[in-house]
């Protein structure tokens, strides 16, 4: 895959994964194609990946100074307080989570301020909190047809009042021009360098 490519929400919606039964009360922002397509004894490597991606690296100049804005905004005026995210502005959704995903976390991730809720062999999801918002990562692993897989994620928000909503749509514009397409190549270039296959992938 040579390019980023947005999907429609019916990719994520049609699918039956298991974060629907966690989150009825968030609302789908976006739905995103990621590089990298194999069998599923390769989503593992893909989600590896995925928590260890760090913003302020990205290769677009445009995107880290959008998040150095972003978090200098967040520290003066609070936005990322430890009283903010999970466990105690909001619950974590680990609460929600039946027996049988309890047993099977993800990574840890860093730098990315997300937490883990659970890995199975063919979708992940973490979660994430601050003032604004509490946020979702989903990731998932969708037969391509061919024996193999290709991979998307899904963003699931459930906003903090008008302002979690005002803050949402002010910042729309920014991540679909400036943050995941910079984001998606660099995931990309790094599933290439760790020897990964990309391919096009198909809807």
């Amino acid at each position: 895959m040579s390019a980023t490519q947005r999907l429609p929400d019916s990719a994520h919606t049609s699918r039956p994964w298991r974060i629907h039964e966690l989150t009825p009360d968030f609302r789908l922002e976006d739905v995103w194609e990621l590089p990298g397509q194999g069998d599923h004894g390769d989503f593992p490597r893909v989600v590896d990946l995925i928590a260890s991606l760090d913003p302020e690296q990205s290769s677009s100049r445009a995107a880290r100074v959008l998040w150095a804005t972003r978090w200098k905004i967040g520290e003066l005026l609070g936005w990322d307080d430890e009283d903010a995210g999970v466990g105690s502005r909001v619950p974590t959704l680990r609460d929600r989570l039946p027996a049988d995903l309890r047993d099977a976390p993800g990574p840890e991730f860093d730098p990315l301020a997300f937490t883990s809720l659970y890995q199975l062999e063919d979708e992940f999801a973490a979660e994430t909190a601050n003032k604004t918002v509490h946020g979702v990562m989903h990731i998932g692993a969708v037969p391509d047809g061919s024996g193999g897989y290709r991979v998307q994620m899904a963003v699931l928000v459930k906003p903090n009042g008008l302002f979690g909503k005002a803050y949402m749509a002010a910042i729309r514009p920014f991540r679909h021009l400036i943050v995941y397409p910079p984001m998606l190549r660099d995931a990309e270039r790094l599933w290439r360098e760790r020897g990964g296959e990309v391919t096009p992938a198909q809807l």
